[in-house]
């Protein structure tokens, strides 16, 4: 247990989330209308009043509770995570056992595909207007 859970330092748990949910400062910053160094002040703080808690709590899609009763040992019950080792892919969260119906890791590849595929047109369109603007120079 790291000194965060110990002292019930909020900062440090705002912190923490925000890293697992793959956030920077500047993005959070910018969700609650703050500056980045605004959010580094809030991360350093042991308190927090609830109004701001809750624009953070919302900002970061998660619950006021789920901020302050935060622990490592805890985050499965905060965060939705895939577990693969199953036959059925259960899915284990803040609701309980469910059901996943999908594969994570496949969707992530199909969106680097449909990225993929929408840097392609985007080239060919580019190709596309400087052969048309030679076209029209040569003329």
């Amino acid at each position: 247990m790291n000194t965060a859970e110990k002292t019930g330092h909020i900062g440090r748990k705002i912190s923490k989330i925000r890293e697992l949910r793959g956030m920077k400062q500047e993005a959070l910053a910018f969700a609650i209308g703050v500056s980045q160094q605004t959010i580094s002040n809030i991360e350093n703080s042991e308190t927090i009043d609830d109004d701001k808690l809750q624009e953070i709590a919302k900002a970061l899609g998660v619950s006021q509770e789920a901020i302050k009763n935060f622990s490592e040992e805890n985050v499965i019950n905060y965060f939705n995570f895939y577990d693969n080792s199953s036959s059925q892919g259960n899915n284990i969260g803040a609701f309980g056992v469910t059901n996943c119906t999908f594969n994570p890791l496949e969707k992530v590849i199909e969106l680097y595909d449909e990225k993929e595929k929408l840097f392609e047109r985007l080239l060919k369109a580019e190709q596309d207007k400087v052969a048309y603007l030679e076209r029209l120079l040569d003329k």
